[in-house]
């Protein structure tokens, strides 16, 4: 285990995250297809939700739905440790019923090729807009910008790319980084370790199994 967080994934359908002893924070982010439960095992963490501040202690959990914008926040530089599953969600009532439709295929065409170069005046011709307002609506579809959900979906590619072995390297120009110095940092910034650091968990639970 790398920085006290280990990942297991079962194919798209399941991600199980262990934190221990852990002082991690994640900016602000979604997961476009999964439901998120937390539960503290040790210490709290401060999570931010609609624009909502709550903390959850030691036996406390929490459930976070797709598409919906939050922070995790370590209190005070106090560890803690914690369990998080991810389950595949195959839409919501929001997506289903509310979201305009030409959002909803923008978030799709997005979340199946994000290694595709995307202009915002471009999308925004598609669906209608101007480049503003189609910001402004697709973020209120899903939780982020088209460039910030873009780059969340490369690199949850990379991930999966990575744990089947490609290189570091390879993976960064397969999901749409123009050098590895932009994948790290991205990477890095969402998964809160290197490419290297996840392949080394990746690669210990492999050896597991």
């Amino acid at each position: 285990m790398e920085n006290n967080i280990m990942y297991y994934r079962k194919d798209d359908g399941f991600e199980y995250i262990f934190y221990q002893n852990s002082t991690q924070s994640y900016p602000m982010h979604t997961h476009a297809r999964h439901i998120v439960l937390g539960y503290i095992l040790e210490g709290a963490v401060r999570i931010i939700c609609n624009e909502e501040s709550c903390l959850y202690h030691a036996g406390e959990y929490y459930y976070i739905l797709p598409d919906t914008p939050h922070a995790v926040e370590q209190i005070n530089g106090i560890t803690y440790s914690m369990i998080c599953i991810c389950i595949f969600a195959d839409k919501t009532e929001d997506e289903s019923e509310n979201a305009d439709t030409c959002l909803k295929e923008l978030k799709q065409i997005i979340l199946e090729m994000p290694e595709n170069t995307l202009r915002i005046k471009d999308m925004a011709k598609n669906v209608g807009l101007s480049p503003y307002h189609m910001i402004r609506q697709f973020k209120s579809v899903c939780g982020l910008t088209p460039h910030q959900f873009q780059i969340q979906c490369r690199v949850r590619n990379a991930q999966k790319l990575l744990e089947k072995g490609i290189s570091i390297t390879e993976a960064a120009y397969a999901t749409g980084f123009c050098d590895q110095s932009h994948f790290d940092r991205c990477f890095r910034k969402i998964v809160r370790l290197t490419p290297s650091e996840y392949k080394k968990v990746i690669g210990a639970q492999n050896d597991n199994e």
